[in-house]
């Protein structure tokens, strides 16, 4: 695989004249904001509009895909499959930018269009090799753009299992280079590969020296006692810049869940259980589930915090699930 082909697919189309499966509407939207907390004025009433950060909602296909509405052209698809054939078969979303030239309300039909932006060199991170790809897709209702979305994806072949070092770089994996053998953890005697860290910056790094602490801190409003979760540099509420911490009690219960099947990494043994975690504060935040086996974790299931030393340097914050009738 050659770095040419890839770039090659710089500007292709990832799909054509796609159609968002049902109108932006009032329900919708009442949904996602209970599901965010979010009791801003303009989402509701007679003449709502829709948050920005629906965008991508609007468009995404759900659990049976979008089928021909979608729009999907094949370039996408033999991008992916060229990286997985040449040993980069697991992927990670990275960020996403997004744009709102005007404001979304009930009854708009969304189509889309999506084009690949670029596909980077090959790249070294911790996760292991592999190669940034970046799509952009436009938005449109009755043909005027209302929303820009650009996604990136990290294709990478997870660190100790991809192919060996400088064979992509240098374009000498071959085209068939057969899928890498899935691993979910380190062979007898190996040391257990480092957890993922956490991205620590200055709007956050409050909370992080709350958790080496023992403490798990809440952010509340100065100017209108509002708490919230994750730490932001605003209210969200009121707009106000300044903050104060509230100390949680470290109870409360599965707001909702997923088990965690795959990808397989080295640093974690699937299953394994990830919760939103409602808090008895009333802000919900996401942590790993222990205590319990997955298959047993339910909503509405009460859990208590810990704190969790994963390995040197790295302390999580994690919930225990209590037993039917335990105090959380």
């Amino acid at each position: 695989m050659r770095a040419e082909d890839l770039a090659g697919f710089e500007g292709r189309p990832a799909a054509v004249s796609g159609r968002a499966k049902d109108p932006v509407n009032a329900p919708m939207i009442r949904h996602w904001c209970e599901a965010m907390g979010d009791r801003h004025p303009a989402y509701a009433g007679p003449d709502p509009v829709a948050p920005p950060t629906m965008l991508q909602a609007w468009i995404m296909g759900g659990l049976s895909g979008h089928g021909p509405r979608g729009g999907r052209a094949d370039a996408y698809g033999r991008l992916l499959g060229l990286l997985d054939r040449a040993g980069y078969t697991a992927v990670v979303a990275t960020d996403c930018e997004q744009e709102y030239p005007r404001p979304l309300r009930p009854g708009d039909e969304l189509t889309f269009d999506s084009v690949i932006e670029t596909v980077s060199p090959l790249k070294s991170t911790r996760l292991g090799d592999g190669h940034f790809v970046t799509t952009r897709t436009e938005i449109r209702t009755a043909g005027v753009l209302v929303g820009t979305h650009r996604f990136r994806i990290f294709k990478y072949a997870p660190a100790g299992s991809g192919p060996e070092p400088g064979r992509a770089a240098s374009g000498a994996v071959p085209e068939e280079f057969g899928p890498v053998p899935e691993k979910s953890g380190p062979s007898p005697g190996e040391p257990r590969p480092q957890r993922p860290r956490p991205v620590i910056n200055r709007d956050n790094a409050g909370f992080w020296e709350g958790v080496a602490a023992g403490e798990l801190l809440i952010q509340r409003c100065a100017a209108c006692a509002e708490l919230r979760f994750p730490w932001l540099p605003g209210c969200g509420r009121c707009g106000s810049p300044d903050w104060t911490t509230v100390r949680a009690s470290g109870a409360g219960r599965v707001f909702s869940y997923v088990i965690m099947h795959h990808p397989p990494f080295p640093a974690f043994d699937p299953p394994y259980a990830v919760g939103l975690i409602e808090l008895a504060e009333g802000v919900r935040m996401i942590g790993n589930l222990i205590g319990a086996e997955p298959d047993h974790v339910r909503i509405g299931t009460r859990v208590e915090l810990e704190f969790l030393q994963v390995d040197t340097g790295l302390r999580l914050p994690v919930f225990r699930a209590l037993p039917d009738g335990a105090d959380a």
